[in-house]
């Protein structure tokens, strides 16, 4: 069901409601597009719509209900994001790991920070990078090689959602910015930690991207609610895509993943995460069916 509350939240003088779906993201973008809403009022679990449009969207079916009853529903759903996981407030924590690592460096932090939160980026943003962070000092105890964490800083660095070449470019990004930061072998083993993450199949005896890519998927092993705020970020950086396409290349994602084997490559990643994503895997295959 697709919910509107009453417009009432001021911004760029006028004021604004909240559409959202009580079911998926997938539905949210779909009325959206149907009822001429722009992709860009998208804000990862709702659309913001000014008050103008709100007569429309409650004729083409939109159910009027009040600011709490939507936030309540939108909570059960398992879809809205709250604020700890948006990009902005995560920025300060970011900003504090880069500048431990490489504290001579701070302009190169800053374009970093830039690219992560470009605002066609909803998955793929700050709020990633930092759980990728968070998911390499799990499967370290805290100490993962510094090769791998700035790779991780450079794995998404360039996203245009284009499967390969953004990795590619990420890759050689790294090298440009790290050449004059770090000896050549740690700039040249960033680069080619940032590729591997285009395929996450690292080689059996590959440590360094075995922990970059388990980190990098580890998403996938996360709570049904988590899960789910994943699956709305990503359907939200490809919302261009038309959702019958969406579906068809998501069942192929999935259905890539599946088929590693193995999905995570260190042993704590396989038991942090391998058998929850395997469940979310299947049960997205079946959704998307």
């Amino acid at each position: 069901m697709i919910l509107i509350d009453p417009p009432f939240w001021p911004a760029h003088g006028t004021v604004f409601s909240h559409l959202v779906s009580d079911t998926s993201i997938a539905e949210l973008h779909e009325f959206a597009v149907a009822a001429g809403v722009s992709e860009r009022a998208f804000d990862q679990d709702h659309y913001d719509v000014p008050e103008r449009l709100y007569g429309g969207l409650v004729a083409a079916g939109a159910v009027p209900v009040s600011g709490k009853h939507l936030v309540r529903a939108l909570a059960a759903s398992g879809l809205r994001v709250k604020a700890r996981h948006r990009g902005k407030s995560v920025e300060p924590a970011l900003r504090y790991r880069w500048d431990t690592l490489i504290p001579a460096a701070p302009k190169v932090g800053t374009e970093l920070l830039r690219r992560w939160n470009e605002p066609h980026r909803h998955y793929h943003s700050a709020t990633h990078l930092l759980a990728v962070l968070e998911a390499l000092d799990l499967l370290t105890d805290g100490r993962p090689p510094r090769p791998v964490i700035l790779a991780a800083w450079f794995h998404d660095a360039v996203y245009n959602g284009v499967p390969g070449k953004d990795e590619e470019e990420s890759a050689l990004l790294a090298q440009a910015h790290l050449n004059p930061l770090v000896p050549a072998d740690v700039a040249a083993e960033v680069s080619r930690l940032v590729r591997l993450t285009a395929t996450h199949s690292p080689g059996p005896t590959d440590h360094t991207g075995a922990l970059l890519c388990d980190a990098d998927l580890a998403v996938l092993g996360g709570p049904p609610e988590s899960y789910a705020r994943y699956l709305a970020g990503v359907r939200a950086d490809y919302a261009h895509i038309r959702p019958a396409d969406f579906n068809n290349g998501r069942a192929a994602v999935v259905r890539r993943l599946l088929a590693l084997d193995p999905l995570f490559h260190t042993p704590k990643g396989r038991a942090l995460w391998a058998g929850q994503a395997h469940v979310n895997l299947n049960n997205e295959l079946a959704h998307l069916h």
